[in-house]
């Protein structure tokens, strides 16, 4: 897959289960030396691929370390494409780390550092960058549209779509430098070649804009469904954030102007993953500090995929900012109302509880409208970008005036392919890998 990154010839090991107290833990091995590893602690190798009961020794003093379940998966059918092994131990704290003390001093064995297992398996061509990005994505998925969408990509779902874009565009590269080849040959339709040329180019064109036009649901959906609570002072937006978040995240004063910078809570709702935003209330003030604050709620108004206007019994609607973005009339403290329910908008109290269902299933609408249920092809920036270029590079051959030179063809041609081939990590991905694997857990 990346022919021109380097082999790796030493071998890693880290512990793939959690750090606490647990009935099992299980050091993962991946390398040459995982079978001398075998060796000297469990006495040999078993049978491939199957779990055997052994006693563990220290390779040095031959002191017993643990009796666990090993497993030998030579390469290349493996996870990360190399020889691997695994031991499944008692899950204590001194058993694991006696293990891997020991492991330590074997010839050739290093600790593995953050994403190394994944790292291999890309480098030798088990998985391609997209699904090792599907592999950060699960670890990070914090509800279940996310862990959708995770598993998504995972299986592929991406890289097998752009990969056949990606054939289709080598296609059309090869016909048309086979036409450049033989353009001086009398028998060679080039009208004819041009338009099918042209054609294929915006047909494929036209399937990739098709993915990016999705209102970048994938990448919102990895983020959160930016929900921010906006209103004048003390029109309850801290109370409410609390009572939605369940905890006391904001500070509650009956002091207007108690809320100087906004507060986050992450939310699951229904499954989606919802970020709650508190602001500062929005008014004109002299206080440098509040006034920053207020600058700081139109900014978050502004990237915000839905505001909460809220307003207090006999308050008056916060007009300025408000009207381009999506917005959801809240009328807040109805347990403190007196005269008759004013119209229009959800009616809710923080305090007894009432109205809220409503309100949250309203949030819980929107967010789903807006992110889709972990459907979508497109994930992440740099895979909008790459295949952005692609397009434009598509676009300029398909409409391509008759006469045009096919050496410009021919380098659109090869500039869309190459741009395909960094969705999947076949090109020009070796500054983004450190960066990458730097997010992952220590034994993935």
């Amino acid at each position: 897959m990346t022919d021109a990154l380097p082999a790796r010839d030493d071998t890693i090991f880290a512990p793939a289960s959690g750090s606490g107290r647990a009935a099992v833990a299980v050091v993962r091995i991946s390398g040459p030396a995982s079978g001398c590893a075998l060796d000297l602690l469990a006495g040999g190798r078993p049978e491939p691929r199957r779990l055997s009961l052994r006693r563990l020794r220290d390779p040095e003093s031959g002191d017993t370390l643990d009796q666990a379940l090993v497993a030998w998966l030579p390469g290349p059918a493996t996870a990360t494409g190399e020889d691997m092994a695994e031991f499944h131990l008692h899950g204590g704290l001194a058993v694991r780390t006696a293990v891997l003390r020991a492991l330590a001093r074997v010839p050739g064995c290093r600790p593995a550092e953050a994403g190394a297992f994944s790292r291999r398996a890309f480098l030798n061509g088990r998985i391609d960058l997209t699904e090792a990005e599907g592999i950060a994505d699960l670890i990070d998925a914090e509800t279940e549209a996310q862990r959708v969408q995770a598993l998504r990509q995972l299986d592929g779902a991406l890289g097998r779509q752009v990969a056949a874009w990606r054939e289709t565009g080598i296609e059309l590269l090869a016909g048309a430098e086979a036409a450049l080849d033989f353009a001086d040959e009398g028998d060679v339709d080039e009208d004819g070649l041009d338009a099918a040329l042209s054609g294929r180019a915006a047909a494929l064109r036209d399937a990739i804009r098709g993915a990016l036009a999705d209102g970048r649901r994938g990448e919102r959906l990895r983020e959160g469904f930016c929900v921010v609570l906006a209103g004048a002072p003390n029109a309850g937006k801290s109370t409410l954030l609390n009572r939605l978040s369940g905890r006391e995240a904001a500070i509650v004063s009956d002091i207007p102007g108690t809320t100087r910078d906004a507060i986050e809570v992450r939310c699951d709702l229904g499954g989606l993953p919802v970020v709650l935003v508190d602001t500062a209330g929005l008014r004109e003030t002299e206080d440098a500090i509040e006034a920053e604050g207020v600058r700081r709620t139109h900014r978050h108004i502004r990237s915000a995929d839905l505001v909460l206007h809220l307003v207090p019994p006999d308050g008056e609607a916060v007009t300025e900012g408000l009207s381009d973005i999506p917005a959801l009339l809240v009328r807040t403290k109805s347990d403190l109302a007196t005269g008759a329910a004013a119209e229009g908008g959800l009616t809710v109290s923080a305090v007894t509880g009432a109205g809220l269902d409503a309100l949250l299933d309203a949030v819980q609408d929107a967010a789903a409208a807006s992110l889709g249920r972990g459907d979508a092809l497109v994930t992440r920036e740099r895979h909008r970008d790459a295949l952005s270029r692609a397009a434009a590079h598509l676009d300029r051959v398909a409409a391509a005036p008759a006469g045009f030179p096919p050496e410009l063809i021919t380098e659109d041609l090869r500039l869309a392919v190459r741009a395909l081939g960094e969705v999947g990590g076949h090109v020009g991905v070796e500054e983004m890998l450190d960066r990458l694997f730097a997010g992952f857990c220590i034994g993935k």
